[in-house]
């Protein structure tokens, strides 16, 4: 008995959660939480808080259970889950408010900021800027911006692009006549989206053409896009012979990637840094919203040619919306979502027709070779990094120059390092063995 006490004393409870804005904070989460399993040492046990659109994407990993938080993020609903469950830690993906929250109930947390780029001073009262550890995502660049937030991080520490690899390889070298590929779109739920449908009724379609008149005969199109809704727009538009729809297990997505002569996708990080360590011809349709126009950018930034679909000014403007941070997200989202919407109400036929053109020319440059169209990237894309913390010794290749591929399609993933999931996995286990063990298995 004095053994199963004391077996029962190391296990040590964690809560999870991701921001609920696609399914990137999961993917993360799943790969870190992958990463602790792996050096196994203390027992741990998980909770899931929140984080009901990405539950599916952690199916497979050992959340033993899921608490739903209202929205108004009760502070006595969650000091009672964190009391009951004996919470002695959390590892939060994004969800500043939600890591502030935690941490007035008494709860050490390690917070992972994927998007460091998109801080301004109106996120500081939504960041946990004392957080026990502030863990940044490494980025292509740090807008000045960014970097007057992150200086005031307590306990800042840069990581490495924070994915799994899925255990995949890739089979063979990118072939300039795509036949086979991925259509992917995720994002389509963030919390400040009523208007879902509009982005997939101007993209799907457009995407669709596009491929056909390619040559492309075979595409998947994966994402949290309903598939009833998938299935209308596929039937409303040409399409490859082989056009198949559903979301995809991450194992099953990342294994689709590697098989795959091209990835069309909406620019969500994850799935951009994901087909990188790949090296999976991308190509990023418009961005969703205000972190999917620098993802994009970044994209072309590191494979130093314009890699990337814009929207029509009509629709709206990258720039200024861009300049709307200022005032706040919620003001640059205003602009992004009212135009998408916009353009599906009103100008349906001829965004879609922009959108199918756009991507027409960026798969010809596939079949023509990128290289031979040059760098497309401006160079005042984004604003040099600012005089904060900026991300310290990014890792580089070590390929000659002459020996690398002329569109090196792992250079986004290459410039922000792969190891983030170890790193985060490693600041959990630190910040736990700074704290009593105390830890008892909860009552059930």
């Amino acid at each position: 008995m004095k053994a199963q006490v004391e077996g029962r004393a190391e296990t040590r409870t964690i809560a999870v959660a991701g921001v609920e804005s696609g399914w990137g904070s999961s993917g993360k989460l799943g790969a870190v939480l992958s990463a602790l399993r792996h050096r196994g040492g203390d027992r741990l046990r998980f909770v899931g808080l929140a984080s009901g659109l990405g539950r599916p994407v952690l199916a497979d990993h050992p959340v033993e259970r899921w608490f739903d938080l209202p929205e108004t993020r009760s502070e006595q609903e969650l000091r009672r889950i964190v009391g009951a469950q004996r919470v002695q830690a959390a590892l939060v993906m994004r969800d500043g408010p939600l890591a502030n929250a935690l941490r007035a109930c008494g709860v050490p947390v390690v917070f992972v900021d994927s998007l460091p780029f998109l801080r301004t001073d109106g996120d500081r009262s939504d960041l946990p800027l004392d957080a026990e550890v502030y863990c940044a995502q490494r980025c292509v660049e740090l807008p000045p911006e960014g970097a007057r937030v992150l200086a005031d991080v307590r306990r800042l520490r840069w990581v490495d692009a924070v994915i799994a690899d899925g255990g995949a390889t890739r089979r063979a070298e990118p072939t300039p006549h795509p036949r086979r590929a991925v259509l992917s779109l995720g994002g389509l739920r963030a919390p400040r989206l009523t208007d879902w449908a509009s982005y997939p009724q101007l993209v799907l379609p457009a995407a669709l053409e596009a491929l056909t008149a390619s040559g492309v005969t075979e595409v998947h199109i994966a994402g949290n896009l309903p598939a009833w809704l998938a299935a209308q727009l596929v039937d409303s538009c040409a399409h490859p012979a082989v056009t198949t729809v559903g979301a995809l297990p991450h194992e099953d997505f990342v294994r689709r990637l590697a098989d795959c002569d091209v990835l069309l996708t909406s620019p969500g990080l994850t799935t951009l840094l994901e087909a990188g360590l790949l090296g999976t011809p991308t190509l990023c349709l418009p961005p969703q919203n205000l972190s999917q126009i620098f993802n994009g950018r970044f994209h072309s930034q590191a494979l130093d040619s314009d890699l990337r679909v814009r929207w029509p000014t009509e629709v709206f403007d990258e720039d200024e919306a861009l300049a709307l941070r200022a005032q706040g997200e919620g003001k640059a989202l205003e602009l992004i979502y009212g135009g998408i919407a916009r353009a599906a109400d009103l100008n349906r036929h001829r965004t879609t027709a922009a959108v199918r053109d756009g991507l027409g020319q960026l798969l010809g440059r596939l079949a023509g070779g990128v290289e031979e169209v040059g760098a497309a990237v401006d160079a005042d894309v984004l604003p040099p990094p600012g005089p904060g913390r900026t991300p310290p010794d990014f890792p580089a290749t070590d390929r000659p120059a002459a020996d690398r591929p002329a569109t090196d399609w792992t250079a986004l993933t290459t410039t922000v390092g792969t190891a983030g999931a170890s790193q985060v996995a490693d600041a959990l286990v630190q910040l736990l063995a700074g704290l009593p063990r105390e830890a008892t298995a909860p009552a059930h």
